[in-house]
């Protein structure tokens, strides 16, 4: 797959590119990056991408010329459709990113994705261009760079061989193979550290009693949590007996 970025600050994404487990996907081009700055098709001396917004106010809003050109280059340099790859702004008013949508993306062909900077980008630019707008939570960062890499980490780390472990990710919090709940709390040595102990059943060597302690675990501390994703597995038929008996008897104390 193929993601495009748009940002005014292609060097932020340097190193995260080349350290960590993830540059694999990366390197290998499982998930290919191509970095566009909208400087480049601004015009002027000055290469101004920027401009103080009608009706003033503070800050400044990214100018719709530098970015409709850049995104032009893209398309004509990906020779493949809008419908293909969708413009993602990182915006506070979009929908927020959930891992049912970072699976989408990892079984996509990949996207262009538009990192905003200063107040905003002019409105007549996403009216026309933009296919989607995401959120990584609710707050405002200086730009879209991170979110870009949060989305691009994600999806990452679901390319086959991009982990040590190829089954790592199907244990992770939300994973459709733990029902959508959080993940267990987790212990590696020593097993004794300032008077705290392993629990014993994880030192057990009983592993249907460890799977079932994990389960448990996971079941009391979404419940405790994200209630929601109780629910959403409740209505989805993927609590059974046993597991109900557990958030009941964790209910009754």
């Amino acid at each position: 797959m193929r993601f495009d970025i748009i940002t005014l600050f292609p060097e932020l994404f340097e190193p995260f590119l080349k350290i960590g487990i993830t540059r694999r996907a990366y390197e290998t081009g499982l998930v290919d990056v191509h970095l566009w700055n909208p400087r480049d098709y601004a015009e002027g001396n000055y290469r101004r991408v920027d401009d103080r917004p009608f009706g003033g106010g503070p800050g400044m809003v990214m100018m719709v010329e530098p970015l409709t050109a850049c995104l032009s280059a893209i398309r004509a340099d990906r020779v493949q459709g809008r419908e293909i790859a969708p413009l993602v702004l990182f915006s506070p008013i979009g929908e927020t990113l959930r891992h049912a949508a970072v699976q989408h993306w990892s079984d996509s062909q990949g996207a262009v994705l538009l990192c905003g900077r200063y107040e905003g980008i002019d409105q007549r630019f996403i009216d026309t261009h933009v296919d989607m707008q995401i959120s990584v939570g609710d707050f405002v960062l200086s730009g879209g760079e991170l979110a870009a890499m949060t989305l691009l980490d994600a999806v990452a780390r679901l390319q086959p061989g991009v982990l040590n472990d190829e089954g790592s990710h199907q244990l992770d919090s939300f994973n459709p193979a733990l029902d959508g709940l959080l993940d267990c709390p987790h212990y590696t040595r020593p097993e004794q550290w300032e008077g705290q102990g392993v629990p014993a059943v994880l030192v057990s060597g009983h592993h249907l009693k460890i799977e079932r302690w994990r389960r448990d675990q996971r079941l009391l501390l979404t419940a405790r949590l994200r209630p929601e994703l109780i629910e959403a597995a409740r209505a989805a038929a993927k609590l059974s007996a046993q597991d109900e008996a557990v958030l009941e008897a964790q209910n009754s104390l």
